[in-house]
Parts: C-alpha cells; sequence; structure tokens
C-alpha cells in the first residue's frame, strides 16, 4: 500500500521575499499602521507576497513619548532617508511641506507611495501622478477620502465600467457630529463644537472642518476620479458650518429634513450647462434619504451612475485603526505589484471637461425670512420671487411665534440656479413686506 505524503508544512518566514517600509509620520495613524504591521505581518506576507519590514519612522521630535507599539529604536528625524531608502513609503505628515518633496523624492528613488494627505492630492496630484508614472512606481491615497471606505477604489476601479452623474457625500465626520449634535440634543454650534473638541474629533484650530476646506480637498479627487477631470481644490465652491443656527435645525426638522454638510460632484449635461459642478456647503436632506440617518462622526458617500444605479458607501470616516485600514490595504496592494508585477491605475483625465462655476449649480432652496404681519404681504413676497424666475414648491409660516413678533416664513423653491435665486432674495431684502432675510440654505438629495 502506498503511503500518503505528508501535507505541506506552512510557508516559512523566509519564503517571501521582504519590502522594507518606510513610514513618515507618527500621529494617530501612523502609531496605527505600525503596530498592525507587526501584529499581523504574517498575515500581510500571505495577502502581498512579501514579509513587509519598517525600517524607519520619520518623526519632528525624537524625544516626544510614543506609543508602545512604535519601536523607539525605528525612530528617526531624517525624513529624506526614511523616503529614499525603502521600497515602499507611507506619507502621514499631511500639509502641503515637506510632505510632497519628500513624495517627490521617494518616486525618484523608486518607492511606491501609500498616502492619506487630501490636502496635498487636491492641490498637487497631476504633479504626483506624473511623477509616480515617470519612475513606474505606484501611487496610492484611498485613506485621503473618508478613511476606511473604500470610495478611492470604488471610483478608480469598480465603477471604470460605467458612467457616474453624481457623487453626493457626508465625508467630513467633524461636522457631522456637530450638526447631530445639535439636531438631537439642541446644542447651539459653539456647545456642539466644544464637544467635538473634547472627543478629539475636532482640533483646538477647527478651521480647516467647519469652515469646509477638509471636505472640499476631498470633493476635489473624488470629481476627478468620478468625471475623469483634473479638479483642485479652488474650483470647489465652500461655505462650512458657522451660521448654522437653532432655528435652522429646528425648520429643517419642520420640514421633514435634516441638516448635513455635504460634498456635492455632479455631472452637467443640460441646456443651460455642461461639464462638472463641485461644491460643499451645509444643505437640507429629507429626512427619509440614505444621508439623513447618518449620525455621529460616521461618513456616507452615495454614487450615481447611468448602468449601476445608486450606491451608497458608509463608514467611519477618521480616527487611527479605520484610517490605518485604509492606508494598509494599499500597503498590500503596493506590495503585491512589487513583488508579482502590475501597476496600480494611473490617473485618467481624459475628458477634460470645464469646470462650471458656482452660478451654474442647480439646486432647490430652502428661504426663511421674517414678513410684515399684514394683509397682502406674503402674495407680494410669492411675486417677487416670480418675477425673478423662482418656482415656488411651499410656503409654511411657524406656529410657535409668539404674539408680536413678525411670522416666520420658510419657502422651498423648486430647482433654481443660484444666480436667480441671488437676485431673488435682493429684491426681498429691499421690499417693505419683509422685516428680514434670515437664511438660505440648500435643499440637496431629491
Amino acid at each position: 500500500m502506498t503511503q500518503q505524503a505528508p501535507p505541506a508544512a506552512p510557508a516559512s518566514r523566509a519564503a517571501h521575499p521582504v519590502l522594507k517600509v518606510g513610514v513618515l509620520g507618527s500621529g494617530t495613524v501612523g502609531t496605527q499602521v505600525v503596530r498592525l504591521l507587526g501584529e499581523q505581518a504574517e498575515e500581510f506576507a500571505a495577502r502581498s507576497g512579501a514579509r513587509l519590514e519598517v525600517t524607519g519612522i520619520a518623526v519632528r521630535d525624537l524625544d516626544a513619548l510614543r506609543d508602545p507599539a512604535v519601536p523607539r529604536e525605528l525612530l528617526t528625524d531624517d525624513a529624506t532617508a526614511v523616503a529614499t531608502g525603502n521600497d515602499l513609503v507611507v506619507e502621514l505628515i499631511g500639509g502641503i511641506e515637506p510632505a510632497r518633496t519628500l513624495i517627490l523624492a521617494a518616486f525618484r528613488a523608486g518607492a511606491s507611495v501609500v498616502t492619506g494627505n487630501k490636502a496635498l492630492i487636491a492641490a498637487h496630484g497631476p504633479e504626483l501622478y506624473a511623477a509616480a508614472a515617470a519612475a513606474g512606481t505606484d501611487f496610492y491615497y484611498e485613506a485621503a477620502v473618508a478613511g476606511a471606505i473604500p470610495v478611492v477604489y470604488a471610483l478608480r476601479e469598480s465603477m471604470a465600467g460605467d458612467r457616474v452623474t453624481s457623487v453626493l457625500g457626508i465625508v467630513n465626520g467633524t461636522t457631522n457630529y456637530i450638526l447631530d449634535e445639535m439636531s438631537t440634543k439642541g446644542l447651539g454650534f459653539e456647545e456642539a463644537l466644544a464637544a467635538a473638541q473634547a472627543l478629539g474629533y475636532a482640533e483646538a484650530d477647527p478651521t480647516a472642518d467647519v469652515d469646509g476646506l477638509d471636505a472640499a480637498a476631498k470633493c476635489a479627487i473624488i470629481a476627478s476620479l468620478a468625471f475623469h477631470t483634473r479638479v483642485g481644490i479652488d474650483d470647489v465652491d465652500v461655505t462650512g458650518i458657522r451660521s448654522i443656527t437653532a432655528d435652522d435645525i429646528r425648520e429643517a426638522r419642520a420640514s421633514g429634513c435634516v441638516l448635513k454638510l455635504l460634498a456635492v460632484a455632479q455631472r452637467r449635461e443640460d441646456d443651460h450647462a455642461n461639464g462638472v459642478s463641485v461644491r460643499v456647503h451645509p444643505a437640507l436632506v429629507p429626512a427619509d434619504h440614505p444621508l439623513a440617518g447618518v449620525h455621529g462622526a460616521f461618513n456616507a458617500v452615495l454614487v450615481e451612475a447611468e448602468s449601476a444605479g445608486r450606491l451608497m458607501f458608509y463608514g467611519q470616516g477618521a480616527g487611527g485603526a479605520p484610517t490605518a485600514s485604509a492606508v494598509l490595504s494599499d500597503v498590500v496592494a503596493a506590495a503585491f505589484h512589487r513583488i508579482g508585477g502590475g501597476q496600480a491605475p494611473r490617473e485618467l483625465a481624459y475628458a477634460d471637461l470645464p469646470i462650471l462655476g458656482p452660478e451654474s449649480a442647480l439646486t432647490r432652496y430652502q428661504v426663511q425670512l421674517r414678513a410684515v404681519d399684514a394683509p397682502g404681504a406674503l402674495a407680494a413676497i410669492m411675486r417677487a420671487m416670480a418675477d425673478h424666475g423662482i418656482s415656488i414648491n411651499s410656503v409654511r409660516q411657524a406656529s410657535y411665534v409668539s404674539d408680536g413678533v413678525d411670522p416666520l416664513v420658510t419657502i422651498v423653491t423648486h430647482p433654481a440656479a443660484v444666480l436667480h435665486l441671488d437676485r431673488a432674495v435682493e429684491a426681498l431684502r429691499g421690499m417693505e413686506q419683509v422685516r428680514e432675510v434670515v437664511s438660505v440654505l440648500r435643499v440637496e438629495g431629491e
């Protein structure tokens, strides 16, 4: 009787070639990347085909307190050496410089680069894509948009067989947390911001978040991928959430909506415009819309495509471990290509569509105003709106206004160009029947 051979032994550590990994930055995300590469080394080797050995971690302060997961013997303040002395470079410094210079140096040295730096990509994406192509190496940046949610992969690869028409997203967890606290707990903006800072969601200087700049950088990246057109952060029309009040939140609820800070990227092909519209702004979203149920610091992105229809991506948009998950998925892909051949998708900007100005945006609006409590006042207001080409969907007068106080009137329009809406609002401000235009907000998601 023939004896069967024993089962093959598991692959040894030496069975996989070694790829050297350099990490630029050791903050919250960098620490998690290093920890996971150490704790799950065997799994990453099996997935990528290579042992991923961290050889250096560039930091500014060698003496700062660090998580025990970061080996102190790997710390260095020579960022250039880390960028140019490894097969794979993970950039987690953030900002424009020195990140840009270090990434370009890494490409020249033949390294593949993984980054989560949305500001850098939105400002210098084409330069970085070209440098990676010239070096024949990979450039990955899944963590730059919506943390652990695989939006970049979906737009760059999964949707390559379809034609995307719009992307609507909550891509900043800090502002979503603030607006959610204002809506569910009745907090004012400053109170909600303080709560976000106490939890570590918002920085001591929250400008990038609450003024929409972080979301704008992500919106530029999303639009570039979705529409195969170069879109920079300066192309994005941006309005933040500082001016949102308790009255806005209450009126949104009365309208059957919630307020969200949205990143909107749309492809317009109609009688009035042909190109790409990109904007970030607070907007009312109907309560039954998928984005309305995104609470806390979570992110969600809704993609509309001609063949696939509506696709929803939802999950943790920030934090060390979720963002590290996105970074490491890119590291595995880049390592796999280094060992087995192949390359990451290159920039596709073949469409070269015009970038439409903010005046081309076509959306619904909610206009709140205090009207004189007199016969014919409301009729005069409606005529003024019609005279400027604004069609009215609904009008509601607040029931909670006290006696002797001019009534708060909420007008929701049909889709209108912002230019027409602005002219109508200016006309309202000059009318004797209008005491005050309280707020103007967009309505999205219908």
